[in-house]
């Protein structure tokens, strides 16, 4: 049987590169549907029309204009070109005519790794000593589909020297680690920033660029398990503020890495 989070981000083929799909408010934020949560189902738009097993996806970057709402949506997606390695698809998603979501990704089997090295996952308590953040009616709906154990960095909005934020996360009901769920929760954490203010405001995100390091390693993951997601921020500028973030499994392998853009506003 399929998972909440496969039946809320699945795709239905229409034919000629067009899928249809469903915006669900169980995933959204504070401003609109949660930006992992979208990503993940313009991943399996391309994935679907890809139509290659052999070939995983390895990065996608995605622009978002204009939050879709609560209902249908339309995804149309194009292969741009696919050689003998490597496939990129550019993918649009629409709501009632008006453009919401443009993305491209590249898609790709296994290389040899001729020159191997890796970034060391940083230090932090096991997912089994941390108590998880409790959940309350007030917060928005995502966060009643996703566990959160804080273990790094300072409490949102308490006026921190640095920008860092992260913790063991998983889906309340298990679910494999594909590239889809790897890409909420590149988007799933609270912004870094959020450790530097001492006020909430909104974090829409302008632009996501998520890396798959390890597609095969994270299938093999136990789909109980947590996943430490840490995310770092350094500079806020005329209103912009970047994150970069990074995703590891419990035995300290990189998954994914991502960078974005987002827009700090007044809330309303």
């Amino acid at each position: 049987m399929s998972s909440r989070f496969e039946l809320a981000t699945a795709v239905e083929p229409l034919g000629g590169g067009r899928f249809s799909a469903l915006c669900d408010v169980d995933w959204s934020a504070p401003r609109g549907p949660n930006g992992g949560y979208l990503a993940a189902i313009m991943v399996r738009a391309m994935s679907a029309e890809l139509g290659d097993d052999e070939r995983e996806a390895r990065s996608i970057t995605l622009h978002y204009l204009s939050p879709p709402a609560a209902g249908p949506m339309q995804i149309e997606v194009k292969v741009e070109r696919s050689g003998r390695t490597l496939t990129t698809l550019s993918a649009r998603l629409e709501q009632d005519g008006k453009c919401c979501l443009l993305a491209i990704g590249a898609f790709a089997g296994q290389f040899s790794d001729k020159r191997p090295f890796a970034a060391q996952m940083p230090k932090a308590p096991a997912a089994d000593q941390i108590e998880p953040i409790p959940v309350v009616e007030q917060m928005p709906p995502i966060a009643h589909q996703v566990e959160m154990r804080p273990a790094l960095g300072a409490l949102p909005f308490s006026g921190s020297d640095e920008a860092i934020s992260g913790g063991w996360m998983r889906l309340y009901e298990p679910q494999r680690l594909d590239s889809a769920a790897l890409a909420l929760y590149c988007d799933a954490w609270l912004p870094a920033v959020f450790t530097r203010l001492t006020a909430p405001v909104g974090a829409p995100t302008v632009d996501l660029t998520i890396h798959f390091r390890d597609p095969q390693a994270a299938l093999e993951i136990d789909p109980a398990e947590s996943v430490l997601g840490v995310f770092r921020c350094s500079t806020a500028i005329e209103g912009f503020v970047e994150e970069d973030g990074e995703i590891w499994s419990a035995d300290g392998r990189l998954l994914a890495q991502s960078r974005q853009l987002a827009l700090l506003v007044e809330p309303k």
